[in-house]
């Protein structure tokens, strides 16, 4: 196990630790008036953490056999072109002017969660569901986890120890939020007025998270098959 692997793995873990499942809405969490209660924090960062283990797990030990049998039919100067038009049209969806609805219902959407959260005080199940709901939202549009689960399935780590490795990982990204909840225990109401403006960037840049998703998707996609197309 290389410390190379490691250190980008730590990275990219960092990178998806200011999503808006990992950090907006435990954010949302400590915004609330109040003693904060810690036992329902604890309850989502533990449930969003294991959503993304467990896709993680799936995805090394289950779709990587699949790929391995099935990548002749990828394989092909076909399949590469379909993925081209593909990655094309989710990079030209995301920049167009068309793509302000992209950007109206990702803010849409932040408003809902929010909503949501603003509701569930009384309803653990409510805050289980909504980290469900923001797992699943995420995580096909964020490539540093997908990346991660990439590069942990070509690696030479034990097969064994790749779970163990990407518990690690999932641990990393919510590290941040921990430290936000020590941080707002310690201090108390000092806290409010920084997370307040860091929630208030996040709202107004929440509409341009969709189409930055796709649009970096879409890139991502395009460029891989105009390399199997075109490359030497």
């Amino acid at each position: 196990m290389s410390i190379v692997l490691l250190g980008t793995l730590a990275v990219l873990a960092l990178i998806d630790s200011t999503s808006i499942g990992t950090l907006v809405i435990p954010i949302w969490l400590l915004l609330e008036p109040g003693r904060i209660i810690v036992s329902r924090y604890f309850l989502y960062l533990a449930t969003i953490a294991v959503f993304y283990f467990g896709v993680g797990v799936a995805l090394i030990l289950g779709i990587g056999s699949l790929l391995d049998t099935y990548s002749h039919l990828l394989d092909t100067p076909a399949a590469a072109a379909l993925q081209l038009a593909l990655g094309v049209g989710l990079f030209l969806l995301a920049v167009l002017p068309s793509s302000e609805t992209l950007r109206r219902r990702g803010a849409e959407r932040y408003e809902r969660w929010r909503q949501r959260i603003a509701t569930s005080s009384a309803s653990p199940d409510t805050l289980v569901r909504v980290a469900l709901v923001a797992g699943l939202a995420e995580v096909t549009t964020m490539l540093p986890y997908l990346g991660a689960i990439g590069l942990l399935s070509t690696s030479d780590i034990n097969l064994a120890l790749r779970p163990v490795v990407l518990a690690g990982y999932v641990v990393v990204m919510v590290a941040p939020a921990l430290v936000l909840l020590a941080i707002r225990l310690a201090v108390h109401g000092r806290a409010q007025p920084v997370l307040e403006r860091l929630n208030g960037w996040m709202a107004r840049s929440a509409g341009e998270a969709t189409a930055w998703a796709m649009g970096i998707a879409g890139f991502y996609i395009a460029g891989d098959a105009a390399g199997r197309l075109f490359g030497s």
